[in-house]
């Protein structure tokens, strides 16, 4: 890059207030959730902001929004910087804003110190990554790295079932000043700022986590079926109680998964026991299991142990089981390139800083399927996220801005080198 460029945190900070009034809720969070009208009052706002500036504006069908800052080569594939913009039903008001929006101060600092780069860079707004409104999460950036929309999106319903196919029609026709893109092409390389959601960033004083990866995540859907009887009158012998199974299975699991292993995660997010009566003995017990792991291998081993368990217990007490896996997303290792980009303007802005694996997936997941990639994370009071009551310290989101704009320069820098 020629020129000096330099972020305007009182800009930022300006910017990520105004957003955050977009779905505002009373307790001081966001709903915003993917493709609603307030989602796309956000990506209007965006979009208007970026065509006064004279940047240009695309979206694909998808909808992820594209703005594009030009480079001396226009024919280069454009350096990817941005998150996302929808939130959760009760969602904070920087996760994924922050990303996007200090991405955006990134190329109006570049213009307002008349900066050239080498090839254009775009900040983008991936659609749906929250993942609560239409499954799965990352939506864009999923169709984006595969460059076609999977078979069977069309017809996915929200939770308020309304047809994906009309919220994406609905979203593409609010904003008729942006100009068609075809799903996917070649990208230079993305970098996506973020707040850690997790505590060990404010724990340990640091302003930045230069993020290495993402675990791999897998999702088990166990249902533990037995008899429903009267809960006073059945002897101990003649129960086939699912609870029993699903107690025995899972006291062993959180008893070693990650007591034993300090980077696994085990968590039960759902159960369900039918027919629910308070004098009854459960005819059947539904569960969700949650395992993450930053080791395909181990993640392998952690899922053999769940299967093991409950195949085990359930015969013992009489019942039947039955076990489907609804996720599996392999873990993903950024770049070094772009890793070591992060760490040097880190290191070059006196930011101290860690590398860092990911415990959440988000949309650079997917990117680094196709193109270099890393992530930046800046610290979030008490680690909390997906609640109203996230915070982030306005200094360390002005940081992680700076970060994220020398970063750009020297990944910039080394990719356009290489093509």
């Amino acid at each position: 890059m020629s020129g000096r460029a330099r972020i305007n945190g009182e800009r930022l900070l300006k910017r990520l207030d105004d957003f955050a009034s977009i779905g505002a809720t009373a307790a001081g969070g966001v709903n915003r959730q993917a493709l609603t009208p307030c989602d796309r009052d956000a990506r209007a706002l965006l979009a208007r902001l970026a065509m006064e500036r004279g940047f240009g504006v695309f979206q694909d069908p998808l909808a992820n929004l594209f703005i594009r800052r030009e480079g001396r080569d226009g024919h280069a594939p454009p350096f990817l910087i941005g998150s996302h913009l929808d939130s959760q039903p009760t969602g904070g008001r920087f996760d994924g804003a922050l990303g996007t929006l200090a991405a955006f101060e990134v190329l109006e600092a570049l213009e307002d110190a008349g900066a050239e780069t080498d090839a254009p860079i775009e900040v983008v707004a991936w659609t749906n990554e929250e993942g609560c409104r239409f499954a799965p999460g990352a939506m864009g950036s999923m169709a984006f790295s595969l460059g076609r929309m999977p078979d069977g999106w069309q017809e996915i319903k929200g939770t308020d079932g309304v047809l994906l196919s009309d919220a994406l029609n609905a979203t593409l026709e609010a904003l008729p000043a942006a100009r068609s893109r075809p799903l996917g092409f070649p990208v230079l390389g993305y970098l996506e700022l973020h707040i850690e959601q997790g505590p060990s960033l404010e724990k340990e004083n640091l302003a930045i986590g230069v993020v290495t990866g993402i675990q791999g995540t897998r999702w088990l859907e166990i249902t533990v079926t037995g008899q429903a009887a009267h809960a006073g009158t059945t002897e101990f012998a003649f129960r086939r109680d699912p609870m029993v199974a699903v107690s025995r299975a899972l006291n062993a699991l959180y008893d070693t998964i990650m007591p034993d292993d300090p980077n696994a995660r085990f968590t039960v997010g759902r159960l369900m026991v039918h027919p629910g009566s308070v004098n009854s003995i459960p005819g059947s017990v539904f569960l969700s299991i949650d395992i993450r792991h930053p080791d395909s291998a181990r993640l392998d081993e952690i899922e053999a142990r769940v299967r093991t368990l409950f195949t085990d217990a359930a015969p013992s007490t009489g019942c039947t089981l039955d076990i489907r896996k609804t996720f599996d997303m392999s873990p993903a290792t950024f770049s070094s390139i772009c890793i070591d980009g992060v760490a040097t303007a880190a290191q070059q802005l006196r930011l101290p800083f860690k590398q860092m694996v990911s415990g959440a997936f988000h949309d650079a997941l997917y990117v680094s399927r196709v193109a270099p990639a890393a992530m930046i994370f800046v610290s979030c009071r008490d680690g909390l996220s997906h609640n109203e009551a996230e915070h982030v310290e306005p200094e360390h989101a002005v940081a992680g801005a700076r970060v994220l704009l020398e970063s750009t320069r020297v990944n910039l820098a080394n990719l356009t080198a290489r093509l």
